[in-house]
């Protein structure tokens, strides 16, 4: 409807949807108030439910704008109400991230292909009589019936250049419908009409959701841990879902996630553990004690995944799959969080550092300087408080896989549970030396107290996970 048809502003980390939609709106009013061109807001931005729908905007398209845009439902939420013949009209909006996904078929049937495509696809079909005829309501207008998954659209259509036929989808909201929900309907639904789904396709990016919950999903169905890697679950939705059918798959060109990460971003979790090792023995102050005590957070937490995982293969322990299968998911995230605290304390110390670099030629400068220390002083505070209290979650996970997990492993649970008490123990003495001169200071003070009773139960944790492997081992 315009020559900037729609302009979608999708959140992708670090930021809401309610945030979000509230750029779209700043857009919106200048694209309207500067460049004189209606703009109507839609999906989560929507300023009215009936608004909400691209399509329902797009209705009449450019050559239908003209009449549109003088009644008044339909009057732009910025810009005047005045067809604008050069530019046309735009949509800016926020939505969620749209998959766009292709579901390959044993067919060189279009036809065989729709009919698999209007049974999935929420519009679904025209409802038809015994006569093949389609049935009307009242007033004249065909009768739909909806289809099997919400937020989705679908249409079947032949590639010459695989020489098969698809099933062409548009994957709307992968919260309500995931990417996996979609392929195994595409399945049953093909295996119906006495067809077969021999992989699928993506195009364009995807984000690393949609595929560790479609590798957490096809494992589930195999009965084994979902608490592997986030590569190996990546893996798994790539085997299962078939999308290196049609051509290779590069985890690293297509998750929109590893396309964002800086391609010279030094993390020091990406080091070797030779490397590592070399840049904390240099002459600079970072990396130091706090993130060598989160990177034994993560190894403790790894540890405890490892049990996790080995007990819920255990023979004869089948039954008990799933129970440590969510111990292994647990211990991902924990690890997966520690590893961010590894790099995120020495981010905190250069913030310090940056904010002693800042001129203090005058008062105001000086003022700026004074309240940017603090700031980044509470935040060196708050980071490895946080690394100590996942660090007391891991060492919990280290415990019960040393009571209850595979009893061939029970040392490895031990070694677990005394990694995270250093990583609690050494994170605590960088709170510590961090909040030295802000003991007293709103935010610090509850840190503090906080902080010495999980030191406390760190000592008691210990005993207790003595006490409990040295059983086991018994």
């Amino acid at each position: 409807m315009g020559a900037t048809d729609v302009c979608p502003l999708i959140p992708i980390s670090g930021i809401t949807m309610e945030e979000t939609i509230e750029f779209a709106k700043k857009l919106g009013e200048r694209v309207g108030n500067e460049l004189d061109i209606p703009v109507y807001l839609y999906e989560y931005a929507a300023s009215a439910p009936y608004r909400r729908n691209l399509a329902d905007i797009r209705s009449g398209e450019y050559e239908g704008l003209a009449a549109k845009i003088q009644k008044e439902e339909w009057k732009p939420d910025y810009g005047v109400a005045k067809f604008n013949a050069q530019s046309g009209a735009t949509v800016i909006g926020a939505r969620d991230f749209l998959i766009a996904y292709n579901v390959n078929l044993n067919t060189t049937s279009t036809r065989r292909a729709n009919a698999v495509a209007f049974d999935i696809r929420e519009k679904g079909r025209q409802k038809k009589d015994a006569n093949g005829k389609v049935v009307k309501d009242a007033n004249g207008e065909a009768i739909w019936e909806p289809g099997l998954l919400k937020n989705v659209k679908a249409i079947g259509w032949f590639i010459d250049e695989y020489g098969i036929a698809q099933i062409s989808i548009n994957l709307t909201n992968m919260n309500t419908t995931p990417l996996h929900v979609v392929f195994d309907a595409a399945c049953e639904r093909a295996n119906a009409r006495g067809l077969r789904v021999t992989g699928s396709e993506l195009v364009g990016l995807v984000p690393l959701q949609a595929l560790t919950e479609a590798g957490k999903y096809f494992l589930k169905k195999q009965q084994r841990s979902v608490g592997v890697g986030e590569e190996e679950l990546v893996r798994i939705a790539i085997k299962s879902l078939g999308l290196d059918e049609l051509g290779p798959f590069d985890p690293q060109k297509k998750i929109i996630e590893y396309r964002l990460r800086g391609v010279n971003a030094k993390k020091l979790v990406d080091m070797t553990v030779a490397r590592f090792a070399a840049e904390t023995a240099s002459e600079s102050p970072a990396p130091g004690g706090g993130s060598i005590s989160a990177l034994c957070g993560a190894l403790s937490a790894a540890l405890g995944t490892m049990v996790a995982n080995l007990s819920s293969h255990k023979k004869g322990w089948d039954h008990r799959w799933e129970e440590f299968s969510d111990h292994a998911a647990h211990g991902q995230e924990l690890m997966k969080e520690m590893l961010h605290l590894v790099d995120e304390d020495t981010n905190a110390f250069n913030a310090i550092m940056a904010g002693f670099g800042m001129p203090k030629s005058n008062d105001a400068e000086k003022a700026a300087r004074k309240a940017a220390i603090e700031a980044a002083t509470i935040y060196a505070i708050k980071i490895p408080f946080r690394s100590m209290v996942v660090a007391l979650q891991a060492m919990d996970l280290s415990i019960e896989m040393a009571a209850k997990g595979n009893p061939n492993s029970v040392s490895d649970a031990g070694v677990g549970a005394l990694c995270a008490r250093t990583a609690i123990k050494g994170c605590y003495l960088n709170v510590l030396i961090n909040a030295q001169d802000l003991k007293e200071h709103a935010e610090v003070k509850p840190i503090l107290e906080r902080a010495a009773e999980i030191n406390r139960i760190a000592d008691e944790k210990e005993q207790q996970a003595w006490k409990t492997v040295l059983a086991a081992m018994k």
